[in-house]
């Protein structure tokens, strides 16, 4: 049995722009209609969104047989919880508030095995080893893991050139709301100054040769993102979407 390749890694290698969603319903088959959509990413909300671990790993296996990449955004870099992660098989991951290089540098040395992070051993435990039944997985697991730090500060913009030098950090993703509300301007997704925050961002992350991704609603934030060379862009969100289409089916009753 072959290790599973990272999905997004190699979605990357096409050099396009990649089109994905957000997930916050806990319910697996919300995943499993998502996956069937036509977003080449989708993102399990574990920071913000009601989801246990077992919800994370339900999700994982209900997107597993279709070809879109799965990630997790986990509530913190801990590594206590990232280790849970990468045993249920999470590959990619988008950390948030990542500051500084040195919490960079944190989430790398939770995410890889030695010698270059610290991972713990318990492959017979993880459904990522296939419950050890992929043959080297402790030398191949480092070469599929996926790691973007999330830049949602001002103070991060700062230090977005020293988080950049951090190796093994894959790139950054910009998250305009909390970058607003860190500069003044909470709720407000399409002011000209974020906007250009976020699109400068962009620039240095790509100029650095790393990863660049956002999500937002804003249809010129989008525009503007894919103009700078982000690699992905969120453009949905589950719940979002499920409103908006209740709400358009209501209105429309005769």
């Amino acid at each position: 049995m072959d290790l599973p390749p990272n999905v997004f890694l190699q979605q990357l290698e096409r050099g396009v722009t990649l089109w994905g969603c957000w997930l916050g319903l806990p319910d697996p088959n919300v995943a499993e209609i998502a996956a069937n959509a036509g977003f080449d990413w989708l993102l399990i909300d574990h920071e913000h969104a009601p989801f246990e671990l077992s919800d994370v790993m339900a999700h994982l296996r209900a997107m597993a047989p279709y070809p879109v990449a799965p990630m997790v955004r986990p509530v913190s870099g801990d590594p206590a919880l990232l280790k849970k992660f990468l045993e249920m098989g999470v590959q990619t991951f988008i950390v948030p508030m990542i500051d500084t290089p040195e919490q960079a540098q944190a989430c790398v040395d939770a995410l890889y095995y030695p010698p270059t992070g610290h991972r713990g051993v318990g492959t017979a435990l993880a459904r990522a080893s296939r419950w050890n039944q992929v043959p080297d997985y402790l030398h191949k697991a480092n070469d599929e893991i996926c790691l973007i730090v999330q830049a949602e500060t001002v103070t991060a913009l700062e230090n977005l050139e020293a988080i950049l030098a951090v190796d093994k950090v894959h790139g950054v993703f910009m998250g305009p709301s909390d970058l607003a509300a860190s500069m003044g301007k909470i709720g407000q997704g399409n002011d000209p100054t974020l906007m250009r925050s976020c699109t400068e961002a962009i620039k240095k992350i790509k100029a650095a040769g790393k990863v660049a991704g956002i999500l937002t609603a804003h249809e010129e934030l989008i525009e503007k993102s894919a103009d700078a060379g982000a690699d992905f862009i969120g453009i949905g969100v589950d719940t979002l979407l499920l409103g908006e289409a209740l709400r358009q089916r209501a209105a429309s009753r005769p």
